[in-house]
This record gives C-alpha cells, sequence and structure tokens, in this order.
C-alpha cells in the first residue's frame, strides 16, 4: 500500500542519518575517559564514560525517532504565471507519532528569484503546522521548485537526520504582455481593407450565428445555450475569414543585446513581442512566432488561447545567445511569406543588410512593421535612429524604443508620412544611403546581398536543420 506521502506528492521520500562535528568531540571524550578511568582505576572518569555513552546513545534514538510518522503536504496555486504576478504555496507538516518533535527545520529547494520558503517549528504528538508562502514572479524563466527538506536533530546537536518528500516540480513565468490600445499591424493585401467574410459550411474559427438544427447537422455545431433558452435545438453558422497571417520575428543575436538582469535590451524585446502576440491573439488573428536562439524555433501561425500559451512558454526561456544575424533569418526563411503576410521584426540590430532583406520582402508585397530597440539608450551604440529614418523611407512602420520608455506609449499605430515615428523625426525627402534609398533596388542587387548574407552565416543546427524546421507542420 503506497504512504500517505505518496497520495500527496506521487513520489517518494528519503532519509538521511548525519553527523555533525559535536560528535567527533563528544567521541573523544568518551574514550579518553575510559582510558584515564581504566588506567588510573578511579571511579569518577569510569562514571564519566559512561555518561557520555548512555547520552550518544540516547542522542541517536532521540533524532531517529524525531522523524519518524512525519509527513509534509504541499499545494501551489498554480504552476504558469505571468511576471509580475504572484504564487501561493501551502504547506503542512503533519506528526502522526506519539513522539513529539522538539525542533524541525522545513525548506523547499528552489531556484526561483526571492522565493523563501523555510521555517522552524516543533510538533506535539499528533499535531499538525501550517504555513502559507507568496511569492511575485518579476523575471520570466522556467523555474524548478522543490523537493522539501525536513531537517531534525537532537537537544545537542550531535546526530542530524534528513528526510525529503516529494520531487522537482517545474514553474513557468511567462513574460509581460501589455495592452497596446494605439498599435495596428499594416493590413496585408487582401480585398476590401485586408478583410471579407461569407458564409460557409465548414467549421471555422468565426461563428456568425445561430439557426434551427437541420437532419445531418453534426452534433459539435448544436449551440446548447441557445437551445435550452429557446426550447429547439440551434447550431451555429460559420464564416471563411481570409485574413492575413501575421509573424513576429524576435532577433535574438548576441551581438544585438546588452544588459543584465531585468535592465537588459532582450526583457524590453521579449516583452515587446509578447505585447504585440496578445494584441493580435484577441483580435482573432492567425499569428506565428520566430526566433534564433541556441536553434531556430518556429511556431506556425494559429488562434486561440492555447496557441498563445505556447507563444509564451517560448518567450518564457528565450535568451539573447544566438549566433545567426536577424538579416540571415529574414533571407532564409523569406520563402514562408507571401502577400497575405505581415512580418513584425522585434531587433535592436542596426546591420543595413538586414534593412535590404526587408527591402526585398516589400518588393514581394509582404508588409512589414519594426519595434526597434534603441540601444544608445541602454549605453550601447547608436545608429538606431538614423535606422527607423531609412526604414520609413522604405514605407516600413517603424517604433522607436528607448530606455525607460512606456511601451504601450510608444508602441503606437501606422504613421502617416512626414509625421514621427517614436520621437524621430521624418519627412518626404528623408535622406538614405545608397543601400536603402529610395525605389526599388534591382533584382540583382538584392540577390548579392541575399548570398553575401547568407555565406557569412556559420548555421550551428546545419542547413539540413533549418529546412527542415521551416517544413515543419503547424502546431497543434
Amino acid at each position: 500500500m503506497a504512504s500517505p506521502f505518496r497520495l500527496v506528492f506521487g513520489g517518494a521520500w528519503r532519509a538521511t542519518f548525519g553527523t555533525r562535528r559535536s560528535l567527533s568531540i563528544v567521541v573523544t571524550l568518551t574514550i579518553v575517559a575510559f582510558a584515564v578511568g581504566f588506567a588510573s582505576n578511579y571511579w569518577l572518569p569510569q562514571r564519566l564514560g559512561y555518561t557520555l555513552l548512555f547520552g550518544l546513545i540516547l542522542a541517536g534514538l532521540w533524532t531517529w525517532s524525531s522523524g519518524q510518522g512525519v509527513r509534509v503536504r504541499m499545494s501551489r496555486s498554480r504552476d504558469r504565471v505571468q511576471a509580475g504576478e504572484s504564487i501561493v504555496e501551502r504547506f503542512e507538516v503533519i506528526n502522526d507519532s506519539a513522539i513529539p518533535k522538539l525542533w524541525l527545520e522545513v525548506e523547499e529547494a528552489s531556484d526561483l528569484p526571492g522565493h523563501t520558503a523555510q521555517f522552524v517549528t516543533s510538533l506535539g504528538r499528533t499535531s499538525h503546522r501550517n504555513w502559507r508562502v507568496q511569492t511575485t514572479c518579476h523575471r520570466r524563466g522556467l523555474y524548478n521548485l522543490g523537493p522539501i527538506t525536513v531537517r531534525s536533530s537532537d537537544p545537542f546537536d550531535i546526530f542530524s537526520r534528513e528526510m525529503r518528500f516529494g520531487h522537482r516540480r517545474g514553474l513557468v513565468v511567462y513574460p509581460r504582455a501589455l495592452e497596446l490600445p494605439r498599435y495596428s499591424a499594416p493590413p496585408a493585401n487582401l480585398p476590401g481593407e485586408g478583410r471579407f467574410r461569407r458564409r460557409t459550411h465548414y467549421v471555422t474559427p468565426n461563428a456568425s450565428g445561430i439557426r434551427d438544427y437541420e437532419p445531418g447537422d453534426s452534433v459539435n455545431r448544436i449551440h446548447w445555450k441557445s437551445s435550452l433558452r429557446t426550447g429547439s435545438l440551434k447550431v451555429k453558422t460559420f464564416e471563411l475569414d481570409p485574413a492575413s497571417h501575421l509573424w513576429v520575428i524576435l532577433d535574438l543575436s548576441s551581438q544585438d543585446h546588452i544588459g543584465t538582469g531585468d535592465d537588459a535590451t532582450i526583457e524590453t524585446a521579449v516583452t515587446v513581442a509578447a505585447s504585440v502576440v496578445r494584441l493580435f491573439i484577441n483580435q482573432n488573428r492567425s499569428v506565428g512566432l520566430m526566433m534564433f536562439g541556441e536553434r531556430l524555433d518556429v511556431i506556425e501561425p494559429d488562434r486561440g488561447s492555447q496557441h498563445f500559451g505556447r507563444m509564451l512558454e517560448s518567450l518564457a526561456v528565450a535568451q539573447a545567445v544566438g549566433t545567426v544575424p536577424v538579416a540571415s533569418i529574414l533571407y532564409q526563411q523569406s520563402r514562408r511569406w507571401g502577400r497575405h503576410t505581415t512580418v513584425i521584426v522585434v531587433t535592436a540590430s542596426t546591420d543595413p543588410r538586414w534593412q535590404g532583406a526587408i527591402r526585398t520582402l516589400t518588393q514581394r508585397g509582404v508588409k512589414a512593421a519594426v519595434a526597434m530597440i534603441d540601444l544608445e539608450s541602454w549605453g550601447g551604440r547608436s545608429g538606431a535612429a538614423a535606422t527607423a529614418v531609412e526604414l520609413r523611407a522604405l514605407g516600413v512602420q517603424v517604433n522607436l524604443i528607448r530606455k525607460g520608455d512606456h511601451i504601450p506609449a510608444v508602441m503606437v499605430g501606422q504613421i502617416p508620412g512626414g509625421g514621427r515615428v517614436s520621437g524621430v523625426a521624418l519627412s518626404a525627402d528623408s535622406p538614405t544611403n545608397g543601400t536603402n534609398g529610395g525605389g526599388a533596388a534591382p533584382a540583382a542587387q538584392a540577390s548579392m546581398e541575399m548570398e553575401e548574407v547568407l555565406a557569412e552565416v556559420d548555421w550551428s543546427n546545419g542547413d539540413d536543420a533549418v529546412e527542415s524546421a521551416s517544413e515543419e507542420t503547424p502546431v497543434q
């Protein structure tokens, strides 16, 4: 029969019986007392030796019994939270034994920043104690909590006993996904301002209304609330939605990010990417995510809260450790994107080659937008403002984000020509360099740029790996 702990945790516990430095001292004194007593035939050292020996035996039995009948229960409010939210853990330490526990130290192992679950208690016979620990999760990432360690010892701290309960459990802290009330992506080349709808007999994500049930209708199309309210079966009707796919490209190149901890540019970039994804998922748009850190990570476009959760999980562990520049990603993966696609690039790179990749995409009818992280405001290299001007001259929507900016305030929608892009003055005759000047570049020049960029890249996973990744089926 499984122990009560196994029913709670689904894992095993183990106990270790350890010793302290004080044991060596007591053992040494015991040996010396016996040696002196028997050598001198004097009763006092002998009695001292017997007393110390009896004390050692008593301390060992005490420590052994202090762990008997101890159980631990733990519950956590949730295993997935967003940065800035809190988790609540409840601990219960139970003594099923008739022997009181005078000193128990309970500690949960964790690598979550700011999380401390450690306390000392004593328990009477057949009693229990409860604790509640609340921790605010400030930093995105994947963390481990557990197992729980219970330590006990004798009053003289000669012996110690350590018991471990449960197993390691993961905690995912999603990045912040802010509301962007004034942001909108450039529309794709679809009839009627990018969206039109018409009735269909297929089941699509877009329910348009209800009608009376007809023989042959599938059960999964029945709208039960309306059926109960009206007293007759009602089924949902659907519409086709040819809205464009929207891709968020997050640049994880280590050369394009600086800073550490919460002040790092990668944290701002991830927050921007998560906020953009949230905005368009809430609009029922089909959104995909692509980034290249240690490997190429591609989440095919889809809709819905579950899809949003998958993208947040990928963003939670994204780190600026990539060796592939954003220009190479745009060139290599450009075959994914057609005329009905909008690409939003989140980057801090000022390399003019990726601007050429954007120009090539726009010439093919792909709509592009850029969220530009200004490294100069973090104490890094300059050039972000000039890059924003050059991209805007190509007709690309640009938002420039500086350190300390309130992201929803600077992530504004489409800017008409001659306006301002997040504080960068633009005009119809904004100067550009030869590479990114106004007008379409010749096809031969674009092809040469692409081959030059791809030739310099050492794809860590190999070309075959990238090719297979780009042919993955959509995430289910």
